[in-house]
C-alpha cells in the first residue's frame, strides 16, 4: 500500500501515532467548520496513472452511460410543495460508470478494501466502525464525465461521501456547494430556489488529480460542473456504512447501472 498512498504525508498504517492523531484531528475540524475535507496528493502520482490505465477501456467498453433529467431530490415529487415550485426544476446529468464487479483488482478497489483506510475514515467521523459494502455492483463506482457533461444539482442519500479524483478535465469538471442549505427539520424550500435561480453563490473548490475528498452531503447542496475539452473528468466513489451486508435492491441497482447482476 506504500506505493500507492503517500503514508509519510497521510499516515493511515500508523494509527497510534502523533502523525495519524494530528491528521484525524485536523480532518474532523475541517468537517465540522466547512462540512468537508481534502488531502491533497492521497494517492502517488504513478499509483494514479496506473488507476486511469486500467479504467479507460472499461469507459470505453462496458460503461453504462446514465443520462437522465432530474430535479435536486431526484424525486418526481415532493410532499408539501407545488410542481410548478422553482425547487423542483429539472437539470440534465450524463456520465460513464463502471462497477467494482468490472474491475478486478485494480488500484481503487485495492484502497478500499485496505481495512485502515475505513478505520481512519470511522475515527475522522466518529463511527465505532465502517464496513464495506457488499453490494458487487455499488461498492466502488468509477465515474466519467466528458465534454459537456455534469452532474448537477443534488443532495446526497447517505451521511457521507467518499471520493478520489483520478483525472481533472482540460476545464470545468469544478465542484460547487452551498453548505447546509437545509437541515432535517427545515427543507429551506425557498432557499433552494434561490441556489437554482442564482441568487444564492455557492462554494467552487477546483480539486487536483490525487485528492481525497470526503463531504457531508446530506444537507448540503452540491454539483459538479460542466467539463469541456478531449480530456474526461475521473472520479472514484467509495460507499463504506455502519452495518454489514448492505446492498441496493434491483430496481436500485437497475436504475443505476442499467442492470442488477
Amino acid at each position: 500500500m506504500r506505493d500507492l498512498i503517500d503514508l509519510e504525508l497521510y499516515p493511515l498504517d500508523r494509527p497510534d501515532s502523533a502523525g495519524f492523531q494530528d491528521l484525524v484531528k485536523t480532518c474532523r475540524a475541517a468537517l465540522a467548520k466547512d462540512g468537508l475535507f481534502n488531502l491533497p496528493g492521497f494517492v502517488r502520482q504513478v499509483a494514479l496513472e496506473q488507476a486511469v490505465r486500467e479504467l479507460v477501456p472499461l469507459f470505453e467498453n462496458h460503461a453504462f452511460v446514465h443520462a437522465r433529467r432530474h430535479n435536486i431530490y431526484f424525486r418526481k415529487h415532493v410532499e408539501d410543495l407545488d410542481a410548478a415550485h422553482p425547487a423542483l426544476q429539472e437539470f440534465e446529468t450524463t456520465n460513464r460508470t463502471v462497477c467494482a464487479d468490472q474491475m478486478g483488482q485494480a488500484v481503487v478497489i485495492q484502497l478500499y478494501e485496505w481495512p485502515p483506510f475505513a478505520d481512519f475514515l470511522a475515527k475522522v467521523m466518529g463511527k465505532d466502525r465502517l464496513f464495506t459494502m457488499a453490494d458487487p455492483l455499488a461498492r466502488v463506482n468509477a465515474m466519467s464525465y466528458g465534454d459537456g457533461e455534469a452532474l448537477n444539482w443534488h443532495f446526497d442519500r447517505s451521511e457521507f461521501t467518499t471520493t478520489l479524483l483520478l483525472q481533472a478535465p482540460e476545464h470545468g469538471g469544478d465542484f460547487e456547494c452551498d453548505q447546509d442549505l437545509r437541515t432535517d427539520v427545515d427543507p429551506n424550500y425557498d432557499g433552494v430556489a434561490d441556489l437554482l435561480e442564482g441568487r444564492r453563490t455557492p462554494t467552487r473548490l477546483q480539486l487536483e488529480p490525487g485528492t481525497l475528498n470526503v463531504f457531508k452531503g446530506k444537507n448540503t447542496a452540491h454539483r459538479v460542473t460542466p467539463t469541456k475539452g478531449s480530456k474526461h473528468r475521473m472520479i472514484a466513489v467509495f460507499s463504506y456504512y455502519e452495518t454489514q451486508g448492505v446492498a441496493f435492491s434491483d430496481e436500485e441497482r437497475i436504475g443505476f447501472y442499467g442492470r442488477s447482476v
